[in-house]
């Protein structure tokens, strides 16, 4: 039998986190670009072996990270470990939250995607647009130093929480959480060995996965109110994919303890449907028909956001099947095919909507049923029940 010895082995391939050194620099637009060809954005394939491409798409990423980080520190963020106990040095997840969290009125907070990094929407969008585009810098800066909207109506400031739903792999060696992705980016014996294996050294305590962080996020910051945020103190959830399902299912578990709390909901890409809303122990409250039940709360103060060529913020049509109702109206995400970039066109008009939610606590959407009429494919949304006067108007608001 042939036997390669392990110095033959071919050697891990390495890339320096360094932009100059990859090849590329930020334009004036703040895009990433090729110095060779300022034309050209990131080249993930630049090598028949993927290992290639995938540890220098590690590199890339890592300096994106420090960038998106350094940035949402100068705007105010600093982090917060999860959990509470953890200290720096032990295994935790970095949170990021702005320093008026405990003074705020109003607060919103993000789960975002599981493989995404913590301030990141989209890598794609980074590349294609620009790193304030694609990472949540722009969004941050919008809630914490637009005059308009760092202070409500009602009075009071408007703090942010960054959750965390990909970083929950610890690496010891470098003391630090990271995604999936990341971890398989990690430096190998050679390019032909495989992955590092996961231990329990490496789980986070009641971080596990995606759920246990979006639960760790509500028990560990949230509910301490009185010590980390204002008792009165309202709170919008933005969640994308999983991190919104995670939101969705743990206030369905523990609604009668946030109903008080929870101003609104908006999601992108949805995943949850109307069994997630069902509250436990209590099955004569699992129905629009009881205002006081979470899904009476979702059908009236919550929008999802999915994917849709219409223009962004049009009502959208989804199937009758209960697998698929998400229990609250939908509408275009202004991205046709990748669930990830919805953030990045779409937060805007989340949070526009969510900030007359904010200011009449009694205002309701109502459930809008879309109709497509005419030869054109004209759409057209009508209201059905008591739904109140949120719903869409059939033209983005």
């Amino acid at each position: 039998m042939f036997v390669y010895r392990r110095e033959d082995l071919p050697a891990d391939p390495v890339f320096p986190a360094d932009l100059k050194e990859l090849g590329y620099f930020i334009n004036d637009k703040d895009q990433i670009r090729k110095i060779s060809d300022p034309t050209q954005d990131f080249q993930f394939k630049i090598n028949k072996n993927d290992r290639w491409n995938e540890v220098q798409r590690g590199a890339m990423n890592e300096c994106i990270r420090e960038i998106v980080l350094s940035r949402l520190r100068n705007l105010g963020l600093i982090t917060l470990c999860l959990p509470l106990t953890s200290g720096p040095k032990k295994p935790h997840v970095p949170v990021l939250v702005s320093r008026n969290l405990a003074s705020a009125s109003r607060i919103i907070l993000v789960f975002g995607e599981p493989v995404q990094d913590l301030g990141i929407w989209a890598y794609r969008s980074v590349g294609a647009e620009a790193i304030n585009a694609g990472s949540a810098v722009d969004f941050v800066k919008a809630i914490l130093h637009d005059s308009t909207s760092r202070t409500s109506k009602k009075g009071g400031d408007v703090a942010v929480v960054l959750a965390n739903t990909g970083q929950l792999i610890w690496h010891c060696g470098t003391g630090r959480a990271m995604t999936i992705p990341t971890w398989l980016a990690l430096p190998r014996p050679s390019a032909v060995d495989p992955p590092l294996a996961e231990t329990r050294r490496n789980k986070i305590p009641g971080n596990a996965n995606w759920q246990e962080h979006v639960d760790s996020v509500f028990e560990g910051i949230f509910a301490a109110r009185g010590r980390l945020v204002r008792r009165d103190a309202k709170i919008d959830v933005i969640g994308v994919s999983e991190g919104g399902l995670g939101a969705v299912r743990y206030l369905a578990r523990n609604w009668s303890n946030w109903c008080t709390n929870i101003s609104a909901i908006a999601l992108a890409n949805p995943l949850h449907t109307k069994f997630d809303l069902h509250e436990i122990n209590t099955p004569t409250k699992n129905t629009t028909s009881d205002p006081t039940s979470f899904a009476s709360f979702i059908s009236s103060r919550c929008r999802a956001y999915v994917l849709s060529p219409e223009p962004l913020g049009l009502p959208i049509s989804i199937t009758e099947t209960q697998e698929l109702d998400h229990g609250c109206n939908c509408f275009s995400g202004g991205e046709a095919l990748h669930a990830e970039c919805i953030m990045p066109s779409a937060w805007r008009h989340m949070m526009a909507w969510l900030g007359r939610a904010f200011e009449d606590q009694g205002l309701c959407e109502a459930q809008l049923v879309v109709r497509e009429v005419g030869g054109g494919g004209e759409v057209v949304s009508e209201s059905k029940g008591d739904g109140g006067n949120m719903g869409g108007d059939g033209n983005g608001a």
